[in-house]
Order: structure tokens, then C-alpha cells, then sequence
């Protein structure tokens, strides 16, 4: 039978040991004592501190496994990201050569290739905000004592998606800029 609530705490004892003695000699004492007045049911003890550590051994699991996932998930789609802007340089090489025979510069062309995909970066995190926001206050909810979530961290999370956004593209985008329009415009 499972005994829940208050009644559940009669065959506890919580004991603050002193810090003048040290823990296995608090321990000792306390067995002493409590063999003396109970000798029939052996002395188990328990530290609050791992039981408490034990209650959030999930949590962390869980945790731990989000911030793999997560990472992986970056990692897929920065390659993606990379390969999508590899092709639009490559499908737009002779633009890339005309406007720079006609004086475009090197940030102005990698801006001119950079800032559909940063578009694309905006108007994800804009509709992935708002759910995240939802699914951790949903999360959050379950705890006694719990935070709630400043504007600040999706703020940081999105200026983060663009800037690995932007380094994710500008490797390839500088790269056509860079190149010799004569090259491509050769065969025109």
C-alpha cells in the first residue's frame, strides 16, 4: 500500500548535520541513535541533494539530446543552405559577370545574392518564434518554480540564425563575386 501527502512522510526523518564534523562521522551518530530507539528496521539514509539531482536525471537527458539534435539539425541545414547558394551562383554567372564588367562591387554583388536567403532566415524564425515560445511555456509549466522566457533570448536566437546564415552564404557568394567575368562570359 502507497501512502501519499503527509501521512506519506511519518517514516521520515530529515536531519541537518552539523558542519563541525564530518559527514561519516554525522552519519554514525545518527545510525547510533537510531538503532538505539529502533533497532528491529535497519538505517538507510538518503542525501537530499541526490535525490534531488536523481528527480532531474531526465531533464538533463532530455536536454543533453536537444542540444545534440539541435546542433545536428544546424549542421544539415547550413549544408543545405550552402549547396542552394552554390546553385544560385552557379545558375547566375553571367549576371554576376556583366554586373561586375559594368562596375558592381564585390559587397554589392554578395548583398545582391545574400539577402534572398536572409529573407527566407527572417520569415522562418518570424513563424518559428512564436511556437517556440508556446512549447516552452507549455514545458515550463510543469515545474513549482519556473522562469519565464525574456524576448531577449529570441532576439539573440534569431540575430544567431542570420549571422550562421549569413557566414553559410557569404563563403559562396564572394566567391562569384570574386571571380573573373571574363571566364564567364566567354561563351557568350
Amino acid at each position: 500500500m502507497l501512502i501519499y501527502g503527509a501521512k506519506a512522510w511519518f517514516a521520515t526523518i530529515l536531519i541537518k548535520f552539523s558542519d563541525k564534523n564530518s559527514t561519516a562521522a554525522n552519519l554514525k551518530k545518527a545510525e547510533a541513535i537510531f538503532k538505539k530507539y529502533n533497532p528491529e528496521y535497519p538505517f538507510e539514509y538518503h542525501f537530499v541533494d541526490e535525490e534531488y539531482a536523481k528527480k532531474f536525471e531526465d531533464e538533463q537527458r532530455t536536454g543533453m539530446l536537444a542540444g545534440i539534435f539541435a546542433g545536428l539539425t544546424i549542421f544539415i541545414s547550413c549544408l543545405g543552405l550552402f549547396g542552394l547558394a552554390t546553385y544560385m551562383a552557379e545558375s547566375r554567372i553571367k549576371e554576376i559577370g556583366v554586373r561586375k564588367v559594368l562596375g558592381a562591387s564585390v559587397t554589392g554583388i554578395t548583398a545582391l545574392l545574400s539577402k534572398d536567403f536572409l529573407k527566407l532566415v527572417i520569415i522562418s524564425f518570424a513563424l518559428a518564434a512564436p511556437v517556440a515560445w508556446w512549447a516552452m511555456n507549455a514545458w515550463l509549466k510543469d515545474y513549482s518554480y519556473r522562469i519565464t522566457i525574456q524576448w531577449w533570448v529570441f532576439a539573440m536566437a534569431g540575430l544567431l540564425s542570420v549571422i550562421i546564415a549569413l557566414i553559410t552564404v557569404s563563403y559562396q557568394a564572394i566567391k562569384a563575386a570574386i571571380a573573373n567575368p571574363a571566364k564567364s562570359l566567354r561563351t557568350e
